[in-house]
């Protein structure tokens, strides 16, 4: 998860270095978004984790 996350990010630096705003707004929100849920999902594996 956070591998796409970082993959949409540097896709929306190299749109928005080119020039395509849409584009790199679109790819940095859907980092954001992925970025989220991993951040949740990396919290709840670690509060549910069972100590052995």
């Amino acid at each position: 998860m956070l591998h796409y996350a970082v993959v949409f990010f540097i896709i929306a630096i190299i749109s928005a270095v080119l020039g395509f705003g849409g584009i790199a707004g679109q790819a940095a929100w859907i980092a954001k978004i992925l970025f989220l849920v991993f951040l949740v999902m990396a919290v709840v594996s670690f509060l549910t984790k069972q100590k052995t």
